[in-house]
């Protein structure tokens, strides 16, 4: 995703949330069912030595590959996700850019493991939104942010009981780790040039803080590169792409956890 497309995306996101408001307020987000209900644990899932350490992702489309899969459901692929293994569920909520909707995130959450709202997040009503909505984990990522912006929505996520996921792209943005950060996510993909580039992850994640999880994003579209990605020490790994471009994403997956299982990283 070029920075170009990013800023589009964010100024974008500001007309939204602002319209958004206008049709339910927070009383009416506080006071749905789902709002009071305690969040599950990423941060216990991705330390659990039984599941994968994959947090795979719901995604429809992108910018910048178009449309990536128009008929799988979530229900059919979600499921698969929670009954193979996955640490977490990932699931775009962004409509605009990604084909994505809350209601996507409503079914998803009926699996018994804890979802992320993947989101262009810029606005604390985005977050009780998402705790509204059965959300456990928010995404916060640092090119959209200021670091006071970063730390004051993963205070207001924390004192909803949610985890936060921290987005950082390049060296610039270790600045952005606080307190309030669970997870470190590195992003493989450049935002200038779009290439991956395994390699400069590896050197970033070793300069982060030894008491936040880190997870790999983007970019891992084969079983060797998880392998090399693990080795190095990452905890997570946020997949959608590699899964949803497949005919049937939720058998991709099943045969991608069977590979990790067989190598022992899951039991």
């Amino acid at each position: 995703m070029s920075t170009n497309i990013l800023a589009k995306i964010v100024a974008h996101k500001f007309v939204e949330v602002a319209e958004r408001k206008k049709q339910i307020s927070i009383e009416q987000l506080e006071a749905m069912p789902l709002f009071s209900q305690k969040a599950h644990s990423l941060k216990a899932n991705l330390l659990d030595s039984t599941k994968t350490g994959i947090i795979a992702e719901f995604k429809r489309q992108s910018p910048s590959k178009g449309v990536i899969n128009s008929t799988a459901t979530v229900e059919e692929v979600a499921k698969a996700y929670s009954d193979y293994g996955a640490a977490g569920i990932s699931v775009l909520t962004d409509n605009q850019f990604f084909g994505g909707s809350l209601a996507d995130l409503s079914i998803a959450i009926h699996n018994p493991i804890p979802v992320l709202r993947k989101e262009f997040i810029i606005d604390e009503f985005q977050i009780i939104e998402a705790k509204a909505y059965g959300a456990s984990v928010i995404l916060l990522i640092a090119s959209c942010l200021t670091p006071t912006e970063i730390e004051l929505l993963a205070g207001t996520a924390k004192e909803l009981g949610m985890e936060v996921l921290l987005e950082l792209h390049d060296e610039s943005e270790l600045v952005y780790i606080c307190d309030e950060v669970d997870f470190v996510g590195i992003n493989n993909r450049s935002l200038k040039s779009f290439e991956v580039n395994i390699e400069h992850s590896l050197k970033l994640r070793n300069q982060l803080p030894k008491d936040k999880l880190s997870i790999a994003e983007s970019g891992i579209y084969d079983i060797e590169t998880f392998r090399l990605l693990k080795k190095e020490g990452f905890d997570g790994f946020l997949m959608g792409e590699y899964f949803m471009k497949q005919d049937n994403p939720a058998k991709a997956f099943e045969e991608f956890a069977s590979q990790i299982k067989m190598d022992g990283h899951a039991i």
